[in-house]
């Protein structure tokens, strides 16, 4: 039996939507006029990732350990709980294991070394951010909380994973740290049949000391404002800014590097940290087209590029949250 969710601004009684999008069409006519007439830039295996620092045990009050797994991937290391996003340590971001796209890199952290996660949030139900093998591994190793959103407990319970659904702006809560389910403009699907059965959305994660927002997959939109508004501005906001060519497909589900700064500047980010690039190839742009095009976008705002950067895969920086 198919669940069923209360009516909303985001569901119609059948599937959820993105408020005030009417009209976006992202269907199998526009996927094939894509791949028929798109210019892919071919990706080049990039040299070997530095060896970083494994991340840390511990991190003073007042501060955050982020580390860059890949792809969507991080691990956040707050002094009341251990995060982990979207994880996914699989070869490729498929629902069959020999075809779909193929990582270009090894993940940063191997997963034989992560360290345990209390937490692990899931923004949605696509391959390359809900990845069951990996998540059947992180289950079999530490069995961590799961927070996802709605529609996606009963994917999970099916691989023995018990999970904590959430709409957005619901939370929940582990010891200090506070989980809300924020807005996104994206879509959901794992199968031709089930187009946006279940919700997408980021994650403010709260704790004592401050905030910090998993934005998970989306669009620009007037969310980043009213997410800002309501939760307050991010500490650091982890952001999207690869997999976005052409924009004439892609524009209604994926920022590109110039709204990725408007999108830190609607959220009054302090700072910010780039996402989704690098990893898989999942669009037409070239492998190091998004992080060159945020340093022009970031130019062009005049926002210094430290308020505003990447992380190496692997690499672990640390965030004073309390100033």
């Amino acid at each position: 039996m198919r669940r069923t969710f209360p009516l909303s601004d985001h569901h119609d009684g059948r599937r959820f939507f993105n408020p005030g999008a009417a009209g976006e069409s992202r269907g199998l006519l526009q996927v094939l006029r894509w791949r028929l007439l798109g210019k892919r830039r071919p990706w080049q295996r990039p040299a070997a990732d530095p060896v970083f620092p494994p991340p840390p045990s511990a991190v003073r009050p007042g501060t955050v350990a982020i580390s860059f797994i890949n792809h969507a991937s991080f691990l956040i290391r707050l002094p009341g709980a251990v995060v982990l996003t979207d994880p996914i340590f699989s070869r490729r971001c498929s629902p069959v294991s020999g075809a779909g796209p193929e990582r270009v890199r090894p993940p940063g952290i191997a997963l034989d070394d992560l360290p345990r996660p209390d937490v692990v949030l899931l923004s949605h139900n696509h391959y390359d951010h809900m990845d069951l093998p990996s998540l059947r591994e992180l289950q079999r190793r530490h069995a961590p909380r799961v927070v996802t959103t709605l529609g996606n407990a009963r994917a999970l319970a099916r691989q023995g994973i018990n999970a904590t659904e959430l709409d957005w702006w619901q939370e929940a809560v582990h010891g200090v740290v506070r989980f809300t389910a924020t807005p996104a403009r994206h879509f959901s699907a794992r199968t031709p049949f089930d187009r946006n059965r279940t919700l997408w959305a980021g994650f403010m994660i709260a704790c004592p000391e401050g905030r910090i927002l998993f934005a998970g997959d989306s669009g620009f939109g007037p969310h980043w404002g009213q997410i800002s508004g309501r939760l307050g501005p991010p500490d650091v906001a982890l952001l999207p800014i690869g997999a976005y060519e052409p924009r004439w497909f892609m524009q209604a589900a994926h920022m590109n590097p110039a709204e990725a700064v408007q999108a830190h500047i609607d959220l009054r980010a302090r700072r910010s940290i780039g996402m989704h690039f690098g990893t898989f190839q999942l669009t037409d742009e070239a492998i190091g087209a998004p992080q060159e095009a945020l340093a022009g976008a970031l130019r062009a705002a005049a926002i210094d590029t430290g308020t505003f950067t990447t992380h190496r895969f692997g690499e672990t920086r640390f965030y004073d949250l309390s100033r």
